[in-house]
């Protein structure tokens, strides 16, 4: 059934037992207990066109999702229309849980690609919470990580160069992406754009375009009309003094 804003629901063509993602090595395996469960809190898909708005900052959304297949961007406005990006969206995350918990979205969500989402209804949490402990604390993991992730924007942002963020943000995403199976082919490509960038890092689009030149003579980097592919991870990852994710396996619900 097609809605409105690039959406539309789907039937289920992937059951929580059969989920293309649960063989991941970076997922940790459930329960017969938890699968049973999660599959009854599942109602169902979500199809998300490319440009397409998922959640709205201010909104008060029955639902929250997981990410199947696709990418998305998490992000807050001025009034005036200028962008701040927080993070970028991947398989295996949960988004919509701060409308769940807060009341309402405090930032909005947007599609960089076609995306697939489990959705899941919001008021089932308190049973989530009262019968399913191990996959409660799945999710407060989940939020925490997110405050991580968060914690080494803010480090990237106050104190690398402008150089060395450009670096981190390619490598830190790459890392992502790897880890979740978005990356079939050398070189890497990632589906954002030099406006992208600009708007995570909190420079102006020209600084932007001449830092990232840079890292293009370098030869870590290269940009086409559908993003950016990266050509040496380690180099961006050894520019930006960034170590890499260095992740456990991780819940997926």
């Amino acid at each position: 059934m097609s809605g409105q804003n690039g959406r539309s629901v789907s039937t289920r063509r992937y059951p929580c037992e059969n989920c293309p993602l649960r063989p991941l090595p970076v997922f940790r395996e459930f329960t017969a207990k938890e699968l049973a469960y999660v599959t009854h809190f599942k109602k169902g898909e979500l199809a998300v066109e490319r440009g397409a708005t998922v959640l709205v900052e201010g909104s008060h959304s029955a639902h929250l999702y997981t990410v199947l297949s696709g990418w998305a961007f998490r992000y807050k406005l001025l009034s005036d229309g200028r962008r701040q990006i927080l993070n970028y969206t991947m398989p295996g995350d949960l988004i919509g849980l701060q409308g769940s918990v807060m009341g309402e979205m405090q930032h909005s969500v947007e599609a960089l690609s076609p995306m697939l989402l489990c959705v899941f209804e919001r008021g089932e949490l308190h049973d989530l919470y009262r019968n399913y402990p191990e996959l409660a604390y799945d999710i407060t993991w989940l939020a925490s990580r997110e405050e991580r992730m968060l914690d080494e924007n803010l480090l990237s942002v106050g104190r690398r160069s402008a150089l060395e963020r450009c670096a981190y943000l390619i490598a830190f995403i790459c890392a992502r992406a790897d880890g979740v199976g978005l990356i079939a082919r050398k070189p890497v490509a990632i589906p954002i754009t030099q406006q992208h960038v600009a708007d995570t890092l909190g420079l102006s689009l020209v600084h932007t375009n001449k830092t990232i030149r840079k890292l293009a003579a370098r030869g870590l980097v290269r940009w086409r009309d559908g993003g950016c592919e990266v050509l040496d991870v380690d180099g961006l990852k050894e520019l930006a003094h960034w170590e890499g994710l260095g992740e456990e396996r991780r819940p997926l619900v």
